[in-house]
């Protein structure tokens, strides 16, 4: 990358931003057209490859982008109250809902490269998720009691395994035209919980 796109002011960084996180939300990454990214951020494709490259530095760029201004939104000091492991993954779906009725874009790029496949950068994409949910459960889950969970149940897993229904079901709604309340959300959500509480809690801890 270009280090002279961070010599651009804020203004101008986030319209180019902004206007990758739209094109390539709509489109699957062969079909995006970075003619399309330079119109909506009223500069040339040639200008875009001088800062990026090409194309695929691009999307790494906003897929890094993206995933840190999750991480900044949801990571904050309100997660170190929490020391069950299902309370915090509601409080953070909730953060998560908030910041997706604020920035559509961002995360419909995010669903649609979680589920990217046989794409020029699906390795790429899929290394940095290996990474980033390994990283993400040291951060989110350093202070959860463990001790609740039934022997031999993994508490990454459970998470893996509500990360992709809460997004997997996001993005059936954004694909449908629906849009859901954040309370809306956090109800069908709460019922999710309750259901993997069951089935990884040891009874004791099951409706506490």
């Amino acid at each position: 990358m270009n280090e002279k796109f961070f010599g651009l002011s804020k203004e101008k960084q986030f319209a180019i931003i902004n206007a990758g996180f739209e094109v390539f939300a709509r489109n699957e990454y062969k079909r995006a057209s970075t003619d399309e990214i330079g119109r909506i951020a009223g500069i040339s494709k040639g200008l875009l490859f001088y800062y990026f490259h090409n194309k695929k530095s691009f999307y790494l760029f906003l897929f890094d982008y993206a995933f840190q201004r999750v991480t900044e939104y949801v990571l904050n000091a309100d997660i170190e109250r929490y020391t069950d492991f299902f309370e915090l993954c509601e409080y953070s779906a909730k953060k998560k809902q908030e910041m997706l009725n604020s920035s559509p874009y961002l995360f419909d790029f995010l669903l649609r490269a979680f589920y990217s496949k046989k794409e020029d950068v699906s390795e790429e994409l899929n290394k940095r998720l290996s990474a980033i949910l390994s990283q993400m459960y040291e951060n989110y889950f350093k202070n959860i009691d463990t001790s609740k969970f039934k022997p031999g149940v993994n508490p990454q897993e459970i998470l893996q395994m509500m990360t992709l229904l809460a997004d997997g079901y996001i993005h059936e709604l954004q694909r449908a035209g629906k849009h859901m309340t954040i309370d809306e959300f956090m109800k069908k959500y709460k019922r999710w919980v309750l259901l993997f509480k069951q089935m990884a809690y040891k009874e004791e801890f099951i409706h506490d």
